[in-house]
């Protein structure tokens, strides 16, 4: 049995520090401490995954864990979000008396579920990793234990995580009655030997794709996505709306791009539709918002669909795409949710479409930074969303799916319009009550570069393309 520990340093490492964060903030009235410990914890996690690079697909804790190219770029991407999540947050918590060691705490072990579950290569390993994360977002959401409205959030959340948790760990367990095992690579052997006419088998596929739908958030298992967003504090929702992604992909690649791909024919079926159900609901009821918060939900409804259209080509060139969608659509809700947090200050959500209003005139460089976000979001060229797209509708159109490429392109078309009505306000609209901006300089430093960043990666695409290429596993393609 193999129990080489050098590529589980990086857990270790977060597991121990999240420990200490929490003991640090017990003795010390000094808030900025566990936030400070938090950022040097997530650069030490960095530095270790890049000391200690995967050279192929090395399995160890008696094949349960496993370490490839694919797990560094994933991990050192979740460490780059949930960092930006951190330093986003910061004054927006301190303005509420909500800058507690316990946020930061919960952030670090929210993180280390999303490590978990990308290396994760038995079942049990991944579902251990899922609930680790679910249980963070869940005390996350409620952390305003003052408002009725987060209370509200975190219980729908709860209720609905937990029949989606139980509903995959029921598929689990069916398919251990099937293949007699859970690691991944014993399971994907068996479905090759049992194929698509083991009825329990596809009754296993149904429900775990359930659950794994249910944390990507796509129709028609989207309905806490609107109400967590809208319910929980902004700094909550920027950590659900852009590491968990990362964690959600990986689930994905995990519980059914590996684990069922013998059953490939049977389940792209099943994305088609969910594909363009989350594409058409996303887009045309978030037309609908005047709640910016939950405009982004249902527009990371859509995303999602364009994520599964990835999925759905279901070759090298498909989860190609489909990571280099997921890693751009974070960086630009990262983005949003944080021009949402620096216009917002004490006693006051900038959550609403007509806080944006007139923007332009008295904070010429942050409107431009959301024009950025938001034409890069609509999928304007030449930002990177635009080629993210392009990737994505490549893939499908390659796999012969042609059709699909034109509806996810005519709901992208519809879905423009409520991107451009932010622009509309931010330029051609009279600004409204106090229009004063309380964010630090290191806030407006890292926001403007996160909105440049869109443009900069716009223009030199194919590192990222390439990146993406290159650590997609042998098992995908």
């Amino acid at each position: 049995m193999n129990f080489d520990l050098t590529h589980v340093w990086p857990e270790i490492f977060v597991a121990t520090m999240a420990c200490i964060v929490l003991v640090a903030d017990l003795y010390t009235s000094r808030r900025d401490v566990a936030y400070w410990l938090s950022l040097l914890t997530i650069v030490g996690a960095a530095a270790l995954t890049l000391a200690l690079p995967a050279g192929g697909r090395e399995l160890t804790l008696t094949d349960t864990y496993i370490a490839e190219p694919l797990t560094d770029v994933l991990k050192m991407v979740a460490y780059g979000v949930v960092a930006l999540v951190f330093l986003y947050s910061r004054d927006y918590l301190r303005e509420r008396d909500l800058l507690k060691g316990e946020y930061f705490v919960l952030g670090l072990f929210g993180l280390l579920g999303i490590m978990v579950m990308i290396s994760a290569h038995h079942f049990l390993t991944l579902y251990l990793g899922l609930e680790l994360l679910s249980l963070s977002l869940y005390a996350m959401v409620a952390f305003d234990r003052d408002s009725s409205i987060c209370a509200e959030s975190a219980m729908k959340y709860f209720v609905l995580g937990a029949i989606a948790s139980g509903t995959l760990l029921f598929g689990m367990s069916l398919v251990y009655g099937v293949t007699g095992s859970l690691a991944i690579n014993e399971v994907a052997a068996g479905v090759v030997a049992a194929g698509s006419t083991d009825i329990m088998l596809l009754i296993a596929l149904a429900f775990m794709l359930v659950g794994v739908m249910f944390k990507l958030g796509a129709v028609p298992f989207h309905m806490w996505l609107p109400d967590v967003y809208h319910g929980a504090p902004t700094s909550t929702t920027l950590y659900i709306g852009t590491a968990s992604k990362i964690a959600s992909f990986a689930l994905f690649v995990r519980a059914i791009g590996e684990a069922f791909g013998g059953l490939e024919s049977d389940w792209r079926d099943m994305l088609i539709v969910l594909a363009v159900l989350s594409l058409g609901i996303g887009n045309i009821v978030a037309i609908a918002q005047t709640n910016l918060k939950r405009m982004l939900a249902y527009s990371t409804i859509s995303h999602v669909g364009f994520i599964l259209l990835g999925f759905i080509a279901a070759d090298g060139q498909g989860y190609q795409a489909a990571l280099f969608y997921t890693i751009t659509y974070v960086l630009m809700a990262a983005g949003a949710f944080g021009m949402i947090i620096l216009l917002s200050r004490a006693g006051f959500e900038a959550d609403e479409l007509a806080d944006f209003k007139g923007l332009n005139q008295y904070s010429p460089w942050f409107a431009l930074i959301m024009l950025l976000l938001m034409f890069s979001m609509a999928g304007v060229p030449p930002l990177i969303g635009f080629y993210a797209k392009l990737a994505v509708l490549a893939a499908v159109v390659e796999a012969g799916l042609t059709w699909l490429a034109i509806v996810a392109v005519v709901f992208s078309v519809i879905g423009a319009f409520y991107y451009l009505r932010v622009i509309k306000l931010m330029y051609f609209d009279a600004p409204e009550g106090d229009t004063r901006i309380d964010a630090g300089v290191g806030m407006r430093v890292v926001l403007s570069a996160n909105g440049l960043a869109m443009l900069a990666l716009g223009i030199f695409p194919g590192a990222l393309l390439a990146l993406c290429g290159t650590v997609i596993p042998l098992a995908l393609r």
